[in-house]
């Protein structure tokens, strides 16, 4: 069972639209994949089409009491321990709890036999559930904006991972992704050659294009399952096989 973290400590940078299609797309490939929905905004949960979730349907039993995960949900074909806003609450409570942020991963390891990949969506913050989903993983990837936004934000990422380096001497960056590119502005061209040049490994960068990411989500549903054969969707499929191939799971694009 392999395990990754989609992490950025700063919002809007794909990090939800990575974990839901990535995750759809190598499920449908025959992979046996369960999501985990970190951020108490619960974008994950809402996007894959869920809205009755209860507290203890969440990950709160594991950061807060050290609990075995919940049952998972199944939906379009995958596993997903969902999320709600008051999540929030285990950030104040997992202070109090020894080894709070080493709970998920624990957890995880009672479910290896299930699983061929985890896939975690982690909240935009540094704080405690953030953490508990990055020691969780075996590798982060990393979604990185084509804005200076997204180049401004690189030296306070450096530090956490360092931190999180730390704890866990063996997590690595398996794929740094860029993001939100268009090729038309040069501006966002700049930017890129600068992710090449700094970072590494990193996918072909993923386009901006708002319009099927965005009517998906309010469907509920990933781009594969909504508009399979759009430009999105072969966007996902390439970004799909850039994942798998660091993970060295059997995936391949056909045309």
């Amino acid at each position: 069972m392999k395990i990754v973290t989609v992490f950025n400590h700063a919002g809007g940078a794909g990090k939800t639209s990575i974990t839901r299609d990535v995750g759809y797309t190598l499920a449908q490939a025959g992979q046996r994949v369960l999501l985990i929905d970190l951020d108490p905004q619960a974008n994950l949960t809402t996007w894959l089409g869920l809205g009755d979730v209860d507290l203890e349907d969440t990950a709160h039993v594991v950061a807060t009491a050290g609990r075995p995960l919940p049952l998972p949900r199944e939906v379009h074909g995958l596993q997903l321990i969902p999320s709600r806003v008051d999540l929030a609450l285990a950030e104040a409570m997992m202070p109090g709890v020894i080894g709070a942020e080493m709970s998920l991963r624990k957890a995880l390891g009672a479910v290896r036999p299930n699983y061929d990949l985890v896939i975690i969506d982690s909240p935009p913050s540094v704080g405690k559930l953030a953490a508990m989903g990055a020691l969780a993983a075996d590798h982060l990837i990393v979604p990185v904006p084509t804005r200076h936004k997204g180049l401004d934000a690189l030296p306070g990422l450096q530090a956490v991972m360092n931190m999180y380096h730390n704890l866990r001497p063996e997590l690595t960056v398996g794929l740094y992704v860029p993001t939100m590119y268009d090729a038309r502005r040069s501006h966002d061209r700049e930017v890129l050659q600068q992710l090449k040049q700094y970072l590494s490994p990193l996918a072909e960068p993923v386009p901006q294009r708002e319009a099927v990411w965005m009517d998906s989500s309010l469907a509920g549903q990933p781009v594969g399952l909504f508009a399979p054969n759009s430009p999105v969707g072969q966007d996902v499929l390439r970004l799909t096989a850039d994942v798998a191939r660091i993970l060295d799971l059997p995936f391949e694009v056909r045309s």
